[in-house]
């Protein structure tokens, strides 16, 4: 019996009770690898700091170690200890991120540098030393643009002829001492642009007119302009200027309403005439092609044949209205007049229809009439 318990007291696979008393029983045999590596209650010194602990205290003290080695979390490649870490990465390291102190967006801290190059709001000094501080280098163009008092600018007056350039603060000075030639240059200017205005006037006139040797002129308001016609002596009406055929004859139709000379207060009377063209030095004169006038009816073809009222003539060569002309014509564009120049009335029919004719059928319609005129050109000339 005694050597069964003596037995009991060095046997490897007798169970015993851990002596750390860490409340583990486990065989005499696995006591050592137990007490060394897994008892909670086991003392451990660390390797870094040289502390003891047991081995619970130890586990939770592994990874937080203020003396440990570790490496920089922004992988900037530095290793330090670890308590040392907070100051790096604050301060020290080459890859943290810091806000840019202009316009507070972050970067990388060895890229922070480059980005000032092209920050926005970085403070750049004006070109022109006006001596503005801190200018933004957003702001930068919209300052030297609109309240650089360095900055140098044109007259406003420039595009009157004045190629002065000053400062923007002197630019009032100028104005004052310039005045006058100031206003020579915007006369002359005005004078430019009057003409230019009749010059494109006069193109898109002769790019409206038509081509063909036919006008067909509509009179809106016919009664009110022949009351007006009645009230005012030789009140001339103007068509719209027309070409006999491209390259061709200029010629401009004119109607008093109320007649003229012989039918004068009975009578419409209608009269065509040469204009200056731009094509006359090409052209033979004088104008001798036929000439046919027509008051247009405006009766529904479908209920009963329209009935105009035609006149036609061949001009006389030797009357003068029908010679080359020189200088201006009048008005081009359907316009009046009602002074009269007989060497401007053209040639015509002052008695073409009569007014009491004119209210029959549809001659007026819609408080409208319609005159026509059309020239007889030859074909190898219209090709």
């Amino acid at each position: 019996m005694k050597q069964l318990q003596s037995h009991f007291s060095t046997c490897a696979f007798n169970v015993i009770p851990c002596p750390n008393r860490c409340a583990i029983k486990l065989t005499r045999r696995d006591l050592p690898e137990h007490l060394q590596h897994d008892c909670p209650k086991r003392k451990v010194k660390c390797e870094f700091c040289g502390s003891e602990f047991t081995g619970e205290a130890y586990e939770n003290h592994q990874g937080i170690c203020p003396q440990e080695s570790v490496y920089c979390e922004n992988k900037c490649g530095a290793r330090m200890m670890r308590r040392l870490l907070p100051q790096h990465s604050l301060a020290e390291c080459p890859k943290r991120t810091q806000p840019c102190k202009y316009c507070g967006k972050e970067f990388v801290y060895d890229t922070i540098q480059n980005h000032q190059y092209h920050c926005p709001r970085f403070p750049v000094q004006c070109p022109n030393q006006c001596g503005t501080p801190n200018i933004a280098r957003e702001d930068l163009a919209n300052h030297v643009k609109e309240s650089c008092g360095s900055a140098l600018v044109l007259c406003p007056f420039k595009d009157a002829g004045c190629k002065h350039r000053c400062p923007k603060m002197a630019i009032s000075r100028h104005l004052e001492e310039t005045t006058k030639s100031h206003l020579t240059m915007m006369c002359s200017l005005v004078v430019r642009q009057r003409q230019e205005l009749l010059e494109l006037r006069r193109e898109v006139e002769e790019l409206s007119v038509s081509h063909d040797g036919v006008l067909i002129w509509k009179l809106c308001d016919y009664s009110r302009k022949l009351q007006e016609a009645k009230l005012r002596n030789n009140h001339e009406l103007f068509s719209p200027a027309f070409y006999t055929h491209r390259y061709g004859y200029k010629l401009q139709v004119s109607a008093f309403l109320n007649g003229n000379g012989s039918g004068e207060g009975t009578h419409l009377s209608i009269y065509i005439r040469v204009l200056p063209g731009e094509y006359d030095n090409l052209l033979e004169w004088p104008f001798s092609y036929k000439v046919t006038f027509s008051i247009l009816d405006q009766s529904d073809p479908s209920l009963s044949k329209p009935q105009h009222i035609t006149e036609t003539f061949n001009p006389d060569p030797n009357w003068k209205n029908f010679q080359k002309p020189s200088g201006g014509a009048g008005s081009g564009g359907g316009g009046s007049r009602d002074s009269m120049d007989e060497s401007m009335l053209g040639f015509g029919y002052p008695k073409f229809i009569s007014h009491e004719e004119i209210k029959k059928r549809n001659y007026i319609r819609d408080n409208a009439i319609f005159l026509k005129a059309s020239i007889e050109i030859p074909q190898k000339i219209m090709t």
